[in-house]
């Protein structure tokens, strides 16, 4: 078993402050004071959030295809690895269609696009140009050729998680066959990790200056008035995101035998380094660690949680239909049931992959848009303002299902440790 980064520490009182979820909670109000007080400042402190986003996205390839490896070669049973990856797909189409049938059912329900009566010809194109250069690269042929990597080395040094998938995967079933030989390489990797998830531990000392300087970007660029004038849209996709997460992620979380509420309290820290970055990328790593130490299996863990980056992302795909409908309502744009059941299918496709990277939703909105022509591109100057404000929904729905998934995987295959989990969860 891999040791998480603080495996080793002793056990000692902290005084309150000196928990990171608190520092990160405190940065984020203080980052949203500044961006609110003095928007230009605010918007000069972007390069501490980008900075912290690529330390952590150095050390996501190593981590993942070390956990991966070491997961795989520790089964021992090819037949394994592929009944914990049928399950974790099977898991994950499910629930990825049922979030994109949602955010179809709620736009309909509620329409919060209606009566805007948009002309589409006034808005401005070209501020979504870049975003729908992007889109064309999103087709299922791209996405297929985008997985495969260049050479055996070139994921660990990029930042496709999809690369990253192809190679461990390939690696660790490769170990598994060369038997003892494979056995003393495991073991050396093995060591490897342990001072990977020790850098992991170091990085996430500057977490909160990551997420104070993400924050008062945000704010401060686009500010509380751009969330204001959408605040319809914006407050009907959090409460979709919410319901989501405690009615359908509640019942699978009571059916496998833990709370939804207590799980969440158990990744507060995680989920504000989410928040505050934006991008459920930032908090990869601690998530594996998370859900080794509440009892799922490493192995588990290993494949569920990183497939899961890239193939269950709950809130994207909210987001996607909701959006999508959003648009079409506020430039009176009727679509038939054929025409948003084609939005929905396409989305199911350019959604994957896109991982928890900021901003990726919207372009993969823009390339699901592109199959209905009827729907004015243009349409998504009206969400961009307030995209932003989105993405951390969406960070924070995609985090909470992947960690869900690794549980509810681990349970299938009869390797949940309960009672760590009920240790785990209750503090």
């Amino acid at each position: 078993m891999i040791p998480t980064a603080d495996a080793a520490a002793p056990v000692r009182a902290h005084r309150w402050y000196s928990h990171t979820y608190v520092q990160v909670l405190i940065a984020i109000a203080l980052g949203a004071l500044l961006g609110y007080v003095r928007p230009s400042v605010g918007e000069a402190m972007k390069p501490l959030g980008d900075a912290f986003i690529g330390l952590v996205k150095m050390i996501i390839s190593p981590v993942i295809f070390l956990t991966i490896v070491t997961g795989i070669a520790g089964m021992r049973d090819l037949a394994s690895v592929g009944r914990v990856a049928a399950k974790a797909f099977g898991y994950f189409l499910f629930f990825s269609t049922l979030a994109l049938f949602v955010g179809l059912i709620v736009a309909n329900v509620v329409r919060p696009g209606e009566g805007l009566n948009i002309d589409p010809a006034s808005l401005d194109a070209g501020k979504v140009a870049q975003y729908a250069a992007k889109a064309h690269d999103t087709s299922l042929v791209g996405f297929l050729l985008g997985m495969i990597p260049t050479s055996l080395v070139s994921p660990l040094v990029g930042e496709n998680i999809l690369q990253t998938l192809i190679v461990a995967i390939l690696f660790g079933v490769a170990l598994t066959l060369v038997g003892q030989r494979g056995e003393r390489v495991v073991s050396v990797l093995e060591d490897v990790a342990v001072v990977v998830f020790k850098i992991v531990g170091i990085l996430m000392k500057a977490a909160p200056i990551g997420a104070f300087g993400a924050m008062a970007f945000t704010i401060g660029s686009y500010g509380i008035g751009a969330l204001a004038k959408l605040a319809f849209l914006v407050g009907t996709f959090y409460l979709t995101s919410i319901l989501f997460v405690v009615v359908v992620l509640g019942a699978v979380g009571l059916w496998a035998g833990f709370s939804i509420f207590r799980l969440i309290s158990y990744l507060k820290g995680e989920l504000l380094l989410v928040l505050g970055t934006s991008s459920s990328e930032s908090a990869l790593p601690l998530l594996i660690e998370k859900m080794e130490h509440a009892g799922c299996p490493r192995e588990v863990v290993g494949l569920v949680v990183p497939t899961g980056y890239s193939f269950n992302l709950d809130g994207t795909n909210i987001y996607m239909t909701l959006a999508a409908l959003f648009i079409a309502q506020a430039c009176n744009v009727d679509l038939t049931l054929s025409q948003q059941l084609l939005l929905l299918g396409v989305a199911m496709i350019s959604s994957k992959g896109a991982a928890g990277v900021t901003g990726a939703g919207f372009v993969t909105l823009a390339a699901t848009l592109q199959v209905v022509p009827t729907v004015p591109l243009a349409g998504m100057t009206l969400i961009l303002g307030v995209d932003r404000f989105m993405s951390e929904c969406r960070s924070l729905t995609n985090f909470i299902g992947n960690a869900v998934a690794a549980v509810v995987v681990s349970k299938w295959e009869g390797g949940l440790d309960h009672a760590k989990l009920d240790a785990a969860l209750k503090g």
